[in-house]
């Protein structure tokens, strides 16, 4: 009976932690939507630093400044989503400033939670810290001058040349972001004073003027070698920025300047750029951008040349490779939690329980990123933060620990006693509880060192059927400090009373590692570092140094005191192999030997080879060592390399590794664990091989894992990311090398780099071998890992693998646009980044235009980098109203303008204008890309509709009352002859428009219209306009068929064409009198006729009609046969013959008289049509 009593009590128990553990999935878990962010911010404007947290209800947040509570009063106040607000930011001295680091705490029934630090700076710009600096150059050489400021937000350089802005057109001059000029070919019109001028949104502040000088350049110039004058210097940049490296070099002939990295490895193209004559620019800096770049100056077809370097250092804020999760612990347990961050400078761990800092105790410990908690209290039971934090910036993630309670659990394990077996065991004793002790079910044996902070604690887990334990893996002379816990089904005991004890001592468990250099012929430097505790087992007292010849077998031998690391051996043999080892000792005894290392001694000859470096050997893991060495201060010989030698203890040496002077450092890998290697380096030069640096050193062991009964599955293996858009990512990865014909799933995890919320951690199931993750952020860097599942058994997660996705083209504007007029002719535009999360900006377009060429849709325009959210508007003309706007694109597209602002640039007082004096507001106003027009322009779009439309009912008018007359004269005959007077004064309109005339239509056929767009009688047919005679028979010339007497004479440089229109001929089909009048290039010539002149059409016709356009046109569109100088020299019975043959085909009888008295010719035509048109041409 008491056996099923227990039995149920355990299933209660075990239903009751469910229910606990349940509520670590099912709690609204608290963490923020927004948080705040760096901002910089005027004097006395306003500012909102938002704040933002979900969970369960009520929630309180409060706000802290630099760590402390932030007091709320009218100018500072809390807004009901929780941000904060600063109506007017001031920027007193001490903590009445309102610059500061800004955290939101926000708590609810599970504990409180700190958001990330955001810094509010308020705009400002310092005092120069380089101005510059007079100058004397050569004329043809380079000119230099830099200035340095210090600005928030980083102010804008311009530089001016004898105080008028320095024009950049010319690629002589070079202007580097970074406030340094180049002057390039320095001519006698460069002498003069330059000064530098830094502007931000807080103010402009003018440098000195430096005077440059131009000396007259020799007149025979000798050959010299290359020399940088301005080399680059070693940067840190941020990530994401750019980076600016300098290189200007002089010499005869100009040199050639090229940049490489000195790790071989390529530049990359893609961001980087060369600005001016030889600066290397490289924009959207990243981690790869990181190492030593190289400017090389180089004579053209010689092998002359000069290097200067600088080192790029990438900072990188922290972002989380690895978080805590949340965690149900039973009281009396133990809990842990992982935090790991890079970055770069390598970001602080620290650990937050409700937003308060934690701090170690001998039940909390923090050591390598984990945070410990041993022997869980209820008042454990809270949210833990871990904050990873640099200069760069900070991040968090956040885990909650909640602790199951149990009653009747027994009382702690009593009176525990530890007695010293041998240098690494301990045995251990203790008494059973004295409450329900019959309820224990295993005892817990924790322990750790006693000395020192932060000691990892180890915990063995033992049968509750004894009460003895030895500890058999410790440290030899050490304190270690030990207590027990009895553990019952759900729950433990107290912890125990802590008992301390020391291991004994050992002898050494190895001999130091030996550095061997040489000073001269005659010496041996021998060195090496103290042993590590963990090696020497208890305190060295003495060393001993074996040394021989590799020839002779007498070992000579020395001792020394323990506290020595060095000894200087003197009067060896030059060019002699010595073999020494070293053996360490403590109370206890000798240790083990180190195997004998050789190093040969120099030639006597050898003084002026390099000296020997100081070279430092360190294990990078337990295959990989790494070697780094530097040349002794004293060396004052060149070196031109350095030859590298390794071999593992008792192999033979392998050739040595060359290396560049330049390098420092070198990885020696694929070596094998726990192995003693030896290595020799040396520099050369041109003499031969110089002093040698030996050294040994040790491989550590591998970390192994303990078998296990079933070794689970070994994970997904070439795991492959595409991104696919703004928010998918294609992922791909193949299954791993193993037997099994059950089916197997995958689990992929994704989530955003540096996530502080380990809940949003996204894991997905699959049965493929790819996925596509969709519904990511924009411009966000994932990481990714899969893992599979096969019968039960899950494998480790695959190497993580990160990709990000594209960005979002810009939908919203740059928000907070400012113009400021700062001078006369400048002003300077300012704008805060959209406000639209994940939306990366590439640059920015600024347009500006003045009234009128806003009007004529006449933009200037200026682009920016997306760092840089100001811009100055200079060469503004006084008087006039600029509008300005500004737009934000990346590669993904353009976003939309924002409001256009309305800029007032007032007149100086020679040229003031009244209406800006008296303050008139006339302006138009903007919105989403319409603008209203003000009280003036709307009056004079009005006047001008009235005045058309006026105009177009008269022209109405005009065409009825003309369209009548036409009907009365039906019956009328057109007159023949043409005024060369008149119609030339009507084609040029300087004696106003030709009188109408009007026109008797005896039929019209139909393919002929009238022209009505201009109210004109013009009359066209297929062939072109017609053109009308007049009733005023004084005005014109007429013709008979046959040219007879009553014909009054042609003047000179006049042709009239009289023909007949045949019905049936085709619109497309030439005629005769087209062949001979057409003229290559006028097949859309303009027609200039009266008509058109009047009613300004512009007389244009399509190129199926005919080209007799070009001769109601203009004099000039004559074909060159009927000019009057070739005219005069040709036979116009000939061409009448030819004109006879051509209309042969029309019907048409084309008759050529020439006129000798005028040099013209007259074309008379007959057609069988029934329909006759006259048309006449002046030519």
């Amino acid at each position: 009976m008491a056996h099923v009593e227990r039995r149920l009590y355990q299933r209660l128990l075990v239903f009751v932690a469910f229910l606990h553990i349940s509520g670590v999935f099912c709690f609204s878990e608290l963490f923020f939507i927004k948080e705040p962010h760096d901002v910089t911010v005027m004097r006395k404007e306003a500012v909102i630093l938002d704040c933002q947290a979900h969970g369960e209800s009520p929630i309180d947040v409060r706000w802290l400044k630099n760590g402390v509570k932030v007091v709320e009063n009218e100018r500072v106040y809390h807004l009901p989503n929780g941000s904060l607000y600063i109506s007017e930011v001031e920027s007193r001295r001490g903590d009445k400033s309102d610059e500061g680091l800004y955290q939101c705490l926000a708590q609810n029934k599970y504990g409180a939670i700190l958001s990330q630090k955001a810094r509010l700076t308020i705009a400002s710009i310092s005092a120069f810290a380089i101005q510059p600096t007079p100058a004397v150059v050569t004329e043809g050489s380079v000119a230099r001058f830099s200035c340095k400021i210090s600005a928030h937000p980083p102010s804008i350089i311009t530089w001016e040349f004898n105080r008028v802005t320095l024009p950049l057109a010319t690629e002589r001059i070079t202007v580097l972001p970074s406030g340094v000029l180049q002057i390039h070919r320095v001519q006698q019109e460069d002498a003069g004073n330059y000064r530098c001028i830094c502007t931000n949104i807080a103010s402009r502040r003018r440098s000195t003027e430096a005077t440059l000088t131009v000396a007259a350049a020799p007149r025979s110039q000798l050959p010299q070698r290359p020399r940088i004058i301005a080399g680059p210097q070693n940067i840190s940049v941020s990530l994401h920025q750019s980076a600016i490296l300098e290189c200007i070099a002089t010499g005869n002939p100009q040199p050639i300047i090229s940049w490489s990295r000195a790790d071989s490895k390529s530049i990359d193209v893609y961001s980087t750029k060369v600005l001016g004559n030889g600066n290397l620019i490289i924009t959207d800096i990243k981690p790869q951008h990181r190492g030593v770049y190289m400017c090389r100056a180089t004579t053209p077809g010689t092998r002359n040349y000069t290097v200067a370097s600088a080192n790029i250092t990438v900072l990188a804020p922290p972002s989380l490779v690895e978080w805590p999760e949340s965690l149900t612990r039973p009281r009396a347990g133990t809990a842990r939690f992982v935090c790991r961050a890079e970055g770069a400078p390598t970001p602080q761990i620290t650990w937050l329980k409700n937003g308060d800092k934690v701090h170690s105790n001998g039940r909390i410990k923090m050591y390598n990123s984990k945070l410990v908690i041993n022997q869980i209290i209820p008042e454990d039971d809270a949210i833990y933060q871990c904050q990873a934090e640099n200069e760069q910036g900070s991040v968090l993630s956040m885990a909650r620990l909640i602790v199951v309670m149990s009653e009747d659990r027994p009382s702690a394990p009593r009176n525990i006693q530890a007695d010293t077996v041998s240098s690494s065991a301990i045995l251990l004793a203790w008494e059973r509880p004295q409450y329900n002790s019959d309820k224990v079910i295993a005892y817990s044996v924790h322990y750790m060192k006693a000395e020192g902070l932060n000691n990892e604690e180890y915990q063995v887990v033992i049968g509750n059927d004894t009460t003895r334990y030895i500890i058999d893996d410790l440290e030899p002379a050490r304190n270690y400090t030990f207590y027990v816990v009895a553990y019952m089904p759900m729950g433990a005991s107290r912890m125990s009373d802590n008992v301390f004890k020391h291991t004994l001592e050992d002898v050494p468990l190895r001999a130091p590692e030996l550095s061997l250099t040489s000073r001269s012929p005659m010496d041996i430097q021998v060195s090496w570092q103290p042993l590590p505790d963990k090696l020497s087992r208890g305190r060295v007292s003495a060393y001993r140094l074996s040394y021989r010849t590799s020839t002779e077998s007498t070992v000579s031998q020395i001792e020394l005191p323990g506290d020595k690391t060095q000894h200087f051996f003197q009067n060896l043999k030059p060019d002699t192999i010595y073999l020494l080892r070293i053996v360490a000792a403590t109370s206890v005894g000798w240790g083990e030997q180190s195997v004998w290392t050789s190093h040969r001694t120099p030639k006597t000859s050898s003084a002026l080879v390099p000296m020997a470096p100081e070279l430092r050997l360190e294990p990078l893991n337990c295959t990989a060592i790494v070697a780094r060495w530097q040349l002794a201060p004293r060396n004052s010989i060149s070196v031109q390399g350095y030859r590298l030698f390794h071999h593992e203890e008792s192999q033979s040496e392998t050739s040595p590794v060359q290396l560049r002077a330049l390098e420092n450092t070198y990885t020696f890998g694929g070596l094998d664990p726990r192995k003693k290697y030896h290595v020799k380096l040396l520099a050369y030069n041109f003499v031969g091989d110089g002093y040698q640096a030996d050294q040994t050193i040790s491989t550590p062991g591998c970390v192994s894992v303990r078998d296990r009964l079933v070794p689970p599955p070994p994970p997904p293996h070439n795991v492959y990311t595409k991104t696919n858009s703004s928010n998918s990512v294609f992922l791909h990865w193949g299954r791993p090398a193993f037997t099994s014909s059950q089916a197997v799933n995958y689990t992929v995890r994704c989530n955003p780099v540096g996530l502080q919320n380990a809940s949003l951690v996204l894991y997905l199931q699959t049965s493929e071998q790819n996925l596509l993750v969709r519904d990511l952020e924009p411009n966000t860097k994932y990481e990714f890992a899969i893992r599979l599942h096969i019968d039960q058994l899950s494998s480790p997660w695959s190497p993580v693998v990160y990709q990000s996705t594209f960005p979002d083209a810009p939908t919203l504007p740059p928000s907070n646009v400012k113009v400021t007029l700062i001078e006369e002719d400048t002003a300077l535009v300012s704008w805060k980044p959209p406000d639209e999360p994940n939306v990366a900006v590439t640059h920015y377009t600024i347009l500006y235009a003045s009234r009128n060429a806003w009007i004529a849709g006449e933009w200037q325009v200026l682009q920016r980098e997306g760092t840089i959210t100001m811009s100055l508007l200079e060469k503004l003309k006084p008087g006039q109203i600029y509008f300005v706007k500004v737009s934000a694109s990346n590669h993904m597209g353009n976003g939309p303008f924002s409001h256009t602002m309305e800029l007032n640039v007032q007149a100086d007082s020679s040229g003031h204008d009244p209406r800006l004096s008296q303050g008139s507001t006339h302006s138009t106003g903007f919105s989403d890309g319409f603008y209203h027009l003000d009280q003036k322009s709307m009056t004079g779009i009005t006047v001008g509709v009235c005045i058309a439309l006026i105009c177009i009912i008269i022209c109405a008018f005009i065409i009825v009352c003309r369209g009548k007359n036409r009907t009365f004269s039906a019956a009328k005959t057109y007159g023949e002859g043409v005024n060369t007077s008149a119609l030339i004064t009507g084609h040029l309109g300087s004696e106003g428009q030709a009188e109408p005339a009007d026109v008797s239509i005896p039929r019209m056929s139909h393919n002929h219209f009238i022209d009505a767009k201009g109210g004109t009688n013009l009359v066209i047919n297929s062939l072109g306009p017609v053109q009308s005679s007049t009733k005023k028979k004084e005005k014109w010339f007429s013709f008979n068929g046959n040219g007879k007497k009553g014909s009054k004479a042609v003047q000179p440089r006049t042709a009239v064409l009289t023909f007949e229109d045949e019905l049936s001929m085709s619109p497309d089909q030439p005629t005769t009198l087209q062949a001979l009048l057409w003229r290559p290039g006028d097949s859309e010539g303009s027609s200039n006729s009266e008509e058109s002149h009047a009613t300004g059409d512009s007389g244009r016709y399509s190129h199926d009609e005919t080209e007799m356009t070009n001769l109601s046109s203009r004099t000039g569109s004559r074909p060159p046969s009927l000019s009057t100088e070739d005219s005069a020299g040709s036979d116009c019975s000939a061409a009448s013959k030819e004109s006879d043959e051509l209309m042969g085909e029309s019907c048409a009888d084309l008759k050529l008289m020439e006129s000798v008295e005028s040099g013209c010719c007259h074309y008379e035509a007959k057609s069988c049509s029934e329909s006759e048109l006259s048309f006449q041409v002046g030519v």
